[in-house]
């Protein structure tokens, strides 16, 4: 009998009948890591509209499960050694970016390489200079090996105040820049990139600028490019990517960076070389030659997106104007009681954010027919939890 890609997911457990291709995808991974939570592998509980963890509510394209499947055979060889190897994904990553692979650092999921960007150029005499709030692991890193830490507050519209960044920035071994910002979701376009590299680099040459573009793929606003290009025309400044998000495979922990070889050499050596699987390897390839599925989430994300903006409008509560897969809505009362809430009534949404716990909630974006589920609840909610918007 002729062995379909269901039929062997199903053989392997993978899939039943509580288990989509949601569950292949494990959402709510990098939830529990960020937060330290106990992390069982299991499905989400009960039928939860799970909206806290930033992650693509469908799962991986049909070409990536194929390759997965089609993967397996060599599951006996290490990465390095397979049909489709470490080398493949690395020329796929580069030939996607227009890049070469000397440029090319892969990692389990982005944040092996963030980390490994702290571990590479910061220590006691060079700090780490961050947006706070921003993604957590480059900052978690450095309080772990005494690394001084700059924080820098967003601005009244919750973006980075690139200019206080700047100042901040001379002397420091690393500054990270999350572009769109996460948990806010605000994105800096082009040419204010371009002008906060030259400002930093002219006063401090040696400190090294990680742009986090884990949420390029959702970015519709026209100012916004990549600066991959950049990285790659010029020392100390990495771009990092990774495939948790619009490619669907957070479960599947892959992620890169880009630069130049000096530069990007210098985080792997605090890589796990061993970190990567032989069906990562052929779902990374597959997932980066399969580009009409990249356009389709981005535009079912940006529909999604839009349709939730207006929902909170409608209800008189404002969002963080988010170019990502999320929002950062300003619900105007402590965000706890209201996350509770929501989780009794089977939508979970995001953790708290300091300084904005008694104000602003993130929420992350499901599919359609869950955020006209999730909005419905909100709809009940808002009136009833205490606060003032």
């Amino acid at each position: 009998m002729a062995l379909s890609r269901r039929r062997l997911f199903e053989d392997l457990g993978f899939v039943t009948p509580a288990r989509s291709g949601a569950w292949i995808a494990a959402r709510g991974r990098e939830h529990a890591e960020a937060t330290g939570a106990e992390y069982t592998g299991s499905a989400a509980p009960d039928a939860s509209i799970r909206l806290n963890s930033n992650e693509n509510p469908v799962g991986p394209s049909a070409a990536v499960l194929d390759a997965i499947l089609a993967s397996l055979p060599a599951a006996g060889r290490y990465p390095d050694k397979a049909t489709i190897s470490e080398a493949t994904l690395v020329e796929s990553i580069a030939r996607a970016n227009g890049a070469a692979a000397e440029n090319v650092v892969w990692g389990g999921g982005s944040g092996e390489l963030l980390a490994g960007a702290v571990r590479a150029f910061t220590s006691p005499a060079k700090p780490l200079v961050t947006a706070w709030p921003s993604f957590e692991t480059p900052h978690q890193m450095a309080a772990k090996m005494g690394t001084p830490i700059k924080e820098v507050a967003l601005d009244a519209s919750l973006a980075l105040d690139l200019d206080t960044m700047i100042a901040a920035s001379t002397g420091a071994g690393l500054v990270f820049f999350c572009n769109p910002n996460n948990p806010t979701g605000t994105v800096h376009g082009e040419a204010a990139v371009k002008d906060f590299v030259a400002k930093v680099h002219a006063a401090s040459p040696d400190t090294v600028i990680l742009l986090d573009e884990a949420y390029h793929d959702y970015v519709t606003d026209p100012s916004y490019k990549t600066g991959v290009p950049l990285a790659i025309s010029q020392p100390n400044l990495i771009v990092t990517r990774t495939f948790s998000k619009a490619h669907g495979m957070a479960g599947i922990r892959l992620g890169y960076a880009l630069g130049q070889r000096a530069t990007v050499r210098a985080i792997s050596r605090y890589r796990n070389g061993l970190g990567m699987s032989v069906p990562g390897v052929a779902a990374g390839v597959a997932s980066l030659s399969d580009a009409a599925h990249i356009d389709q989430e981005r535009a079912r994300n940006t529909a999604v997106r839009a349709f939730t903006v207006k929902a909170f409008k409608d209800l008189g509560f404002a969002s963080v104007d988010s170019q990502a897969n999320f929002l950062f809505v300003n619900l105007g009362r402590p965000i706890a009681p209201f996350r509770d809430a929501c989780k009794d009534a089977g939508v979970l949404v995001g953790r708290d954010f300091p300084p904005y716990a008694n104000s602003h909630c993130r929420i992350s974006l499901g599919t359609m027919d869950e955020m006209q589920r999730a909005v419905a609840v909100f709809r009940t909610l808002l009136g009833t939890t205490k606060g003032e918007r």
